[in-house]
């Protein structure tokens, strides 16, 4: 416990402190390059993008970190996850541009005969657990406010109109400043301020409060995978 709160100290010190930032992500070299490591199935060389794009989403953690958002490093871990996630995601987009008639060999067989299966399942492994882990965290956070992962299925709007209504006020409470830590704090969903803060009727928002919570929670901390399917889901994002 000690230990945690003496990094807790340090991340609060090196937010306003770009010097105490960089002093930050040196002593925690090795947890970064661990962390690259369990991404890339091997130890990261220091040419290798993957690193740099750890380290700068340890720095993004701790711009990011508040004592709400529970343990640092676990935050730190997730975010740089995520981040690497997004990279090589995007490296595979780039890449899929090659044709899949050039020559895969000196034999000029065609890069697409040699393809028996298309997906990375290095990626897909390194997605599923991260995706795991966050589902994990989720619901530990979530029990501290009384709502479990079912709690949020049956608790769902039905209804495309009630769905828009429920992103709407997420919508306002994402961009309104200091709402979110506040909800943390209190525990306790702000139905009156939500309320009057984006127009949805507190009937709505207390019929699916438990939806609400789970919404806002997810918006707090660093759940990207699942902002992402949530985006999907309410078809066109919520909290943009």
């Amino acid at each position: 416990m000690n230990e945690e709160n003496t990094i807790i100290q340090q991340v609060y010190a090196a937010k306003t402190d770009n010097q105490e930032a960089d002093r930050l992500i040196g002593a925690y070299m090795p947890f970064i390059k661990a962390e690259t490591a369990k991404f890339l199935k091997r130890p990261p060389a220091s040419q290798d993008d993957e690193l740099s794009i750890a380290m700068i989403a340890f720095h993004e953690a701790i711009q990011g970190y508040s004592r709400m958002r529970g343990a640092f490093l676990k935050y730190a871990s997730m975010l740089i996850r995520s981040r690497l996630i997004d990279y090589h995601r995007r490296e595979r987009r780039h890449g899929s541009l090659v044709s899949l008639d050039t020559p895969a060999d000196e034999d000029d067989v065609p890069l697409v005969d040699t393809l028996t299966d298309a997906r990375d399942h290095g990626e897909e492994v390194s997605m599923r657990d991260a995706t795991r882990d966050e589902i994990e965290e989720l619901s530990r956070q979530m029990d501290a406010f009384g709502v479990k992962l079912s709690d949020v299925a049956d608790n769902c709007p039905r209804q495309q109109r009630t769905l828009e209504a429920c992103r709407k006020a997420l919508r306002y409470a994402v961009h309104t400043d200091g709402l979110l830590d506040e909800f943390l704090q209190s525990r306790r969903l702000p139905i009156a301020r939500l309320s009057s803060g984006s127009g949805v009727e507190k009937k709505t928002l207390e019929r699916h409060r438990k939806y609400m919570v789970a919404l806002m929670l997810i918006y707090t901390n660093g759940y990207e995978i699942i902002r992402g399917h949530i985006k999907q889901v309410m078809k066109g994002g919520a909290a943009q």
